[in-house]
Parts: structure tokens; C-alpha cells; sequence
């Protein structure tokens, strides 16, 4: 199993990116996605998640109304689409992905950076 993160990098406040997770060698239709982040020097944090099907979604209070995540079952990729980004939302960025039924998730991307100036 793969999760493969991209489309992190350096943008000023109040721009905008799209991460993308591609996955392999796992049944991608059957698993919640999830995104999280990590800034240095704190702990893991909740980003967003989505169902399997994509008919529900869930965001954190932080990014509510600024991200949107989403996913393509044909592709096998979830997407983060960051807008109004702020020096906060600096840190490195993981996709996960959780079987239902299962409140921990099963697998884990490798990563990507995001920074955001001020």
C-alpha cells in the first residue's frame, strides 16, 4: 500500500494550493480519507476526512470554510483545496486512510510541505 502526497510548497497568505494523495496497492473506494498536519514542534492535527463515496465531508473549525476536500474513486486520489491560506496552516501535510468501522487509520502518506508567508 501507497499513499503518495504532492502539490505542497511555498505561497503568500492569502494563497492558494491543491494537494493531491494517489493511492495504490489498497481497495481506495472502501476507505475514508483523511488529511492531517503537523507543525514544528506540535503535535499531529485533524485536517479534514471524507467518506467513501465522498457524500459527507468533515473539517476541522480551523480550516472550515477555507479547505475543501475531495475524491476521485476512478483515479484513486483525494485532493486537499486550500484557499486563504494564513502562517498557520504552515506545516507538513499527510493523507490517511481508514476502513470503516475502524477509528484509527490504517495507513499513512509520506508527507508534503506546505508554507505559507506572511
Amino acid at each position: 500500500v501507497q499513499l503518495q502526497a504532492s502539490g505542497g510548497g511555498l505561497v503568500k497568505a492569502g494563497g492558494s494550493l491543491r494537494l493531491s494523495c494517489a493511492a495504490s496497492g489498497m481497495p481506495f473506494s472502501m476507505y475514508f480519507m483523511g488529511w492531517f498536519r503537523q507543525a514544528p514542534g506540535k503535535e499531529r492535527e485533524f485536517v479534514a476526512t471524507i467518506s467513501r463515496k465522498g457524500s459527507s465531508t468533515t473539517y476541522a473549525d480551523s480550516v472550515k470554510g477555507r479547505f475543501t476536500i475531495s475524491r476521485d474513486n476512478a483515479e484513486n486520489t483525494v485532493y486537499l483545496e486550500m484557499t486563504s491560506l494564513k502562517p498557520e496552516d504552515t506545516a507538513v501535510y499527510y493523507c490517511a486512510g481508514r476502513r470503516l468501522g475502524k477509528s484509527d487509520y490504517d495507513y499513512w502518506g509520506q508527507g508534503t510541505q506546505v508554507t505559507v508567508s506572511s
